[in-house]
């Protein structure tokens, strides 16, 4: 049986616009609400319900998506209630209906990436490393979104926020209907016997997705206060938007070189090297961000932080659950992620407020070395 030509430009899209989405609500999701007038401790609220949503969400649709084997539906079906769904932010601004808003179209958001990753790698089949290749066009849709609205945003108002996230929604929803379907194929070395639950308690494996949600716990106050911060120091929203940029370009360049360290280096050293760099980004950015030169280097650091973390993870995920499995453990990584992240915008909501800036990022410094620590102990050699 000949194998179908990889849709690189299809798959690569449809990447484009849904990272472009992170790139509109990462750094300007909260600045929407303080233009909206709202306090930091309820923007950090209405920044956590979307990941909240995360949290239940995609296990949810994993479930659904491995039981029916229907992936690409559920992800276009979600796409268009996304779109539908946001759209409702139009009708108030109130706190009730913003977190009504925030939670509807969450639930659907979330519905969508797990089972499109499962989609990309069954089209990857044995070439799980080159991941990073077509994922790398998700972070230039982060890019042209973060540097493109952050210009907006300087000469006009944040108020064209909602208007600019419906255009981005369109543009998933139009990717998803372009892409083919593929479906997982079992391989050798592939982690499939027994049942999900037989297969999320081999050994490391809840360590893996517990430091998952310790990661995003530790990026917190970086997703929901940097804006806010940096403003806050003196830079300007266009310059911000081109920091936010700047993260994303060095996790492009690692990206490209992502397979290749993959082939060299255990995933269990390349999780533990990112929650290293990580635990020194929180302290750079907390104490030392008014450094022109320091902010730079933080940024760089993205490229850990997220980019071999991220690339690193989904790999670990693949090999660790059979072809009937994949859309739950990409789910539960989705899902942890989404609980680390909303317990990070929380605790960086009301620490904020009393602690400050810089105690804000220690805290999330250390629960990245926290989760260093046990990533060095308990996950197994792997390579690709």
């Amino acid at each position: 049986m000949t194998a179908q030509p990889l849709p690189y430009w299809r798959l690569s899209a449809f990447y484009f616009f849904y990272f472009a989405m992170l790139g509109a609500t990462a750094p300007f999701l909260p600045l929407y609400f303080q233009h909206l007038g709202f306090a930091p401790a309820r923007i950090g609220e209405l920044v956590a319900i979307p990941m909240l949503m995360r949290c239940l969400a995609p296990n949810l649709w994993g479930w659904l998506g491995d039981r029916s084997g229907q992936r690409l539906r559920i992800v276009r079906f979600g796409a268009l209630c996304t779109l539908l769904s946001f759209a409702l932010i139009f009708v108030d601004q109130s706190y009730a209906w913003l977190a009504l808003v925030m939670a509807l179209h969450a639930f659907f958001w979330h519905a969508v990436l797990p089972q499109f990753e499962v989609i990309t790698l069954a089209h990857l089949r044995e070439q799980s490393a080159r991941y990073s290749q077509v994922r790398l066009w998700g972070s230039i849709g982060f890019i042209v979104a973060v540097i493109g609205l952050g210009e907006l945003f300087e000469r006009f108002s944040p108020g064209l926020f909602p208007a600019m996230v419906v255009l981005i929604l369109a543009g998933i929803l139009l990717g998803s209907l372009w892409v083919p379907n593929a479906v997982p194929q079992a391989r050798a070395g592939q982690g499939g016997e027994g049942g999900f639950l037989a297969q999320l308690l081999r050994p490391g494996v809840p360590a893996f997705f517990l430091c998952v949600a310790l990661m995003q716990l530790s990026h917190g106050p970086y997703y929901t206060f940097l804006t806010l911060h940096l403003e806050r120091l003196g830079y300007e929203r266009g310059f911000i938007g081109q920091m936010w940029a700047l993260g994303v370009v060095a996790e492009i360049v690692l990206f490209l070189f992502m397979a290749r360290i993959l082939t060299r280096c255990s995933v269990r050293w390349v999780l533990a090297a990112s929650f290293l760099l990580a635990a020194l980004r929180w302290l750079l950015l907390g104490n030392l961000a008014d450094h022109l030169g320091v902010l730079l280097f933080a940024q760089l650091l993205h490229a850990a932080t997220f980019g071999s973390f991220h690339a690193a993870a989904i790999h670990f995920v693949q090999r660790s659950f059979g072809p009937n499995q994949q859309g739950q453990g990409q789910a539960l990584y989705a899902a942890l992620a989404g609980t680390g992240g909303a317990l990070g915008a929380l605790y960086a909501g009301y620490s904020w407020e009393s602690l400050g800036a810089a105690w804000t990022f220690a805290i999330a410094s250390l629960v990245a070395l926290a989760a260093a620590i046990i990533i060095a102990l308990r996950l197994h050699e792997e390579r690709a």
